[in-house]
């Protein structure tokens, strides 16, 4: 029998600092029906991602902000459950930016299709999605990894630094991680096969840091900003890069952190140290997109790129999930479960 509800998590208000649950609101309406040149998906897994904090705000930024009311912007494995588009059929599975709710329609613009036999079809929200992309993009287009090299990889068991490690290991990196926890640390040395990983809670961590970067650092793959940026500056060599895709500790902030300006020190080492700093959203390199997951499937097919997803069940759960990612909570790529997989 056809659901006849959908399920909705809308932007209730602008969060002012970090998100609560009242800033979102589980609305229900009825399930609407594909007109002419649009499909109807059913949701299958919903991702949940730190860029999302920034599409609460109406603060300029890359993208347009989504507005009070409506529904909250994400990413999505779907099933086509009715077309009236060609090109799109029912039962086909598809990944687009549908939203927070249990079911979407789309006019097929950004709506592509997944091999289920490709790899799981959730993969398509993490290592072989977005964040993986990420992570390729970024570290091999401005990282420029070299053999031989030191890598310092930020938010390393997570969606986005789990991937850049491996990936500047593959390319001959030496790779220091850093995470929230020592269960993330074990995980990033023992599973990923970083060279170490350190935990940026603990009172010595820079000096740690120091220690495991004894040849200083040559490439900083920045998702988080705060502290850890703060300990990694006086380890740069010459001509170090710097990609940046993200400053989650700073997403909640509502004012700038106390302390002395750190600005003219950032700059000498940017011109001393001749410092490449590059900011970049993953669209830059949309061009490489099917390049990228052959690389990526590639290595994880043969076994030298591993993934951890973390699930959490259920539409209704979604907020409170993704305020706990701002928090470090999640171990993994967060994914919801919006409603039951039927590739298995």
């Amino acid at each position: 029998m056809p659901e006849t509800v959908n399920r909705q998590v809308l932007l209730a208000a602008r969060p002012e600092g970090a998100p609560r649950e009242s800033d979102f609101d589980l609305a229900e309406g009825p399930v609407p029906g594909p007109g002419e040149g649009e499909v109807l998906c059913r949701t299958i897994h919903l991702s949940l991602d730190p860029y999302m904090r920034g599409r609460m705000s109406d603060a300029k930024s890359y993208a347009k902000p989504v507005e009070i009311g409506q529904v909250m912007e994400g990413g999505a494995v779907s099933q086509v459950v009715g077309s009236k588009l060609s090109g799109f059929a029912p039962g086909d599975i598809v990944f687009g930016y549908t939203g927070w709710q249990d079911y979407a329609l789309s006019d097929g613009r950004g709506l592509r299709k997944i091999d289920p036999a490709l790899a799981p079809v959730s993969t398509a929200l993490g290592v072989l999605g977005m964040p993986g992309m990420t992570a390729y993009t970024g570290l091999l287009n401005i990282g420029r990894p070299k053999e031989g090299e030191t890598l310092v990889v930020a938010a390393a068991s997570g969606a986005v630094g789990s991937v850049v490690g491996q990936i500047g290991k593959i390319k001959g990196c030496r790779a220091v991680g850093v995470a929230g926890s020592a269960e993330k640390c074990k995980f990033v040395v023992e599973e990923l096969g970083f060279d170490a990983c350190l935990n940026h809670r603990d009172p010595d961590f820079a000096e740690q840091l120091a220690v495991a970067c004894p040849d200083g650092i040559d490439i900083y793959y920045e998702n988080v900003g705060g502290a850890v940026f703060q300990a990694v500056l006086p380890l740069f060599n010459f001509f170090a890069r710097m990609p940046v895709c993200g400053l989650i500790a700073q997403y909640n902030a509502t004012e700038l952190p106390p302390g002395p300006n750190q600005i003219p020190l950032l700059m000498r080492a940017v011109l001393t140290k001749r410092l490449s700093i590059r900011g970049f959203i993953v669209w830059d390199f949309a061009d490489q997109q099917a390049e990228f997951v052959d690389h990526v499937n590639g290595w994880i097919r043969e076994g030298r790129l591993k993934y951890r997803e973390d699930f959490v069940d259920g539409l209704e759960n979604a907020p409170q999930a993704f305020m706990g990612l701002l928090q470090g909570k999640n171990f993994g790529k967060l994914v919801v479960r919006v409603s039951p997989d039927p590739t298995g």
